[in-house]
């Protein structure tokens, strides 16, 4: 692999095997103690550091059973699948940075910075791009999460309650394989990190036993905590990871090897046609993708308010704009002192962090390490609690319906994540290119986020009909199709879907007018059609066929629609269940006043 090619020309780390074992280990037992201590299985044995480390729902008071026996409200099955109304908004901010920056932020701004054709445009754009998603959920997750009626937990609970069981189904297998592919990327990423330090003359190292210890202890400790246990780790997690890249900052620039003229400066600091279409692609490549990343949207129930969920997402939106400037900065730096060996490939520039740590002391990769362990499990917990989430509110309601155990959605849960860890693991052990990895899992989702979140839209304009959900899933279908016609257009090689690979020929995985011009035409293609036939699905249909569920389980509350005729000349997306429950209010009312009238 690319990795180990490098490690032939690199310096060795000097890092031995049982200090790599010390560090991981040492670290993940840590956040393991963290998420035990979240789960309050610790009592009153913390004092008053017990708020720390213990989220508490605002408005939820201390429960008894029968036998007066106080009741763990952490240990609920809502509140360990959803955290919700919990988290302060410094909480959001530090949950929200750490699990969204995992160990591949060491390869892909670097993949940016250590190229003289992209420069600080496509530097700048990656970092824009990570931390513009908090913007777009900041601005309509509030909607999402007043929209959906019961006790949903992500965007695929609004999927089913705006559209119906078949949209739903679609994002959750759009969401879990981005997710998928996401777990994939921080095992080999962390692999890859582990294998460069120890693996020398001396040493020889398995990387495939960082990824096994990593996925096995993360899935046990978010197994006790649930979404309460990763929120509470991934704040020690933020601020650790703070610390330490200001030590890592500090370390590089400080060392004399790695000092630069300005000269040498100029070499690397470039300002590029191809470094504004390598931003633009990651602005919409990284934007359609986080949509379906449900460990965001699991952020919006657990906050304690709005006023907290927006004020995490702006902070951790800003800290990880300045993480991923400082990765793509360290590697212009590093280009700037080598740049005849990057141009001509004995250096890599997705590596190029690494050969601004080979000069330092020893203790500075352990450091190193325990910066990577941080990020790779703070990324790991929180992908394994959102998939755990993927059908939570249907596990929980068929559980009241079925009468089953309370605990039975926890061990479905938990289930689901050890069966999707195992091949995770295995692939991540075959170093795949991690950004290429991400490119894949981008242009899939850009074939659904229109179609999706154009579902905010509940009212026609003019002749544009509201979104249907079979006008959803077709335009849905298109995107993916869209893809396929610009493969052929371009003539790509290999097979029918192969062109989803994005193997255009140019200076990197994300480069070139094709690969933008493909993340302008999907996700536009897809929101045409899903437009498109909506308005024939209600011109054909009639308003009231087409705005049902194209499949509906028993007992399912779904948003409908009041006919046109009723509401004029719009048709509204209107949630009859909840004006039906408020229409029963003053009956109560009434109710009661007679009970209360004959007992005079």
């Amino acid at each position: 692999t690319r990795v180990h090619c490098y490690i032939e020309f690199s310096m060795a780390y000097n890092v031995s095997e049982g200090a790599a074992y010390a560090v991981l280990f040492t670290v993940l037992c840590l956040f393991a103690l963290i998420a035990i201590a979240s789960a309050d299985f610790f009592g009153g044995c913390l004092g008053n550091f017990n708020n720390l480390f213990v989220l508490k729902q605002g408005d939820e008071e201390e429960t008894v059973d029968e036998d007066g026996k106080k009741i763990n409200n952490n240990r609920k099955t809502d509140f360990f699948l959803s955290a919700r109304d919990s988290a302060p908004a410094s909480a959001i901010a530090l949950s929200y940075f750490a699990s969204g920056m995992g160990a591949w932020v060491l390869y892909g701004p670097a993949e940016m910075g250590a190229n003289k054709q992209i420069g600080w445009l496509g530097v700048i754009g990656y970092a824009f791009a990570s931390s513009a998603p908090a913007f777009v959920v900041f601005a309509i997750g509030p909607i999402i999460k007043e929209r959906c009626l019961d006790k949903s937990f992500n965007v695929t609970d609004f999927g089913r309650q705006r559209y119906g069981r078949v949209m739903q189904f679609t994002i959750a297998v759009f969401s879990i394989f981005y997710m998928f592919i996401y777990i994939v990327a921080e095992y080999t990423s962390i692999s890859n990190i582990y294998g460069s330090f120890v693996t020398n003359p001396i040493y020889e190292f398995d990387p495939m036993s960082v990824s096994i210890a990593i996925g096995v202890i993360t899935i046990l400790y978010t197994s006790v905590g649930g979404l309460p246990a990763s929120i509470i780790t991934d704040k020690f997690q933020g601020l650790m990871v703070g610390a330490l890249v200001i030590l890592l900052l500090f370390a590089v620039s400080v060392h004399p090897e790695n000092q630069l003229t300005v000269e040498q400066w100029g070499k690397a600091s470039n300002w590029t046609t191809e470094g504004l279409m390598a931003g633009v692609t990651l602005f919409l490549a990284v934007l359609s993708a986080e949509m379906f990343n449900l460990g965001t949207w699991q952020r919006v129930w657990s906050a304690k308010s709005e006023a907290d969920m927006k004020k995490g997402f702006i902070g951790g939106s800003i800290l990880i704009f300045c993480l991923m400037m400082f990765f793509g900065i360290m590697a212009m730096v590093a280009y700037a002192q080598d740049p005849v060996a990057y141009d001509n490939w004995t250096k890599f520039s997705f590596l190029s962090f690494f050969d601004l740590l080979a000069p330092l002391a020893p203790a500075w990769h352990i450091i190193t390490l325990i910066l990577v362990t941080s990020l790779a499990a703070s990324s790991v917990d929180t992908l394994q609690n959102a998939l755990m989430s993927s059908f939570s509110s249907d596990l929980i309601r068929l559980q009241k319906h079925y009468g089953f155990n309370e605990e039975a959605p926890k061990w479905i849960a938990r289930l689901l994540i050890l069966i999707l860890n195992i091949p995770a693991v295995w692939l991540g052990a075959k170093a795949y290119d991690v950004l290429s990895l991400f490119l894949v899992a981008d242009l899939v989702c850009a074939c659904a986020v229109l179609p999706v979140f154009f579902g905010l839209m509940t009212e026609d304009k003019g002749i544009i009909a509201a979104p249907t959900e079979l006008g959803a899933f077709l335009g849905t279908v298109c995107g993916v199709f869209t893809v396929v016609v610009i493969g052929v257009v371009v003539e790509a090689e290999g097979g029918l879907f192969e062109y989803f690979w994005l193997e255009n020929g140019a200076i990197c995985a994300l480069c070139g007018s094709k690969t933008m011009i493909t993340f302008i035409i999907t996700p536009i293609s897809a929101g045409f059609f899903c437009l498109f036939f909506s308005k024939l699905d209600v011109l054909i249909r009639g308003e009231d066929s087409a705005r049902k569920p194209m499949l509906a389980f028993a007992g399912d509350e779904l948003p409908e629609v009041e006919k046109a005729d009723e509401l004029g000349d719009e048709g509204v997306v209107k949630d009859v269940n909840k004006d039906e429950e408020a229409a029963k209010e003053p009956q109560k009312e009434t109710a009661v006043t007679g009970m209360e009238d004959a007992e005079a």
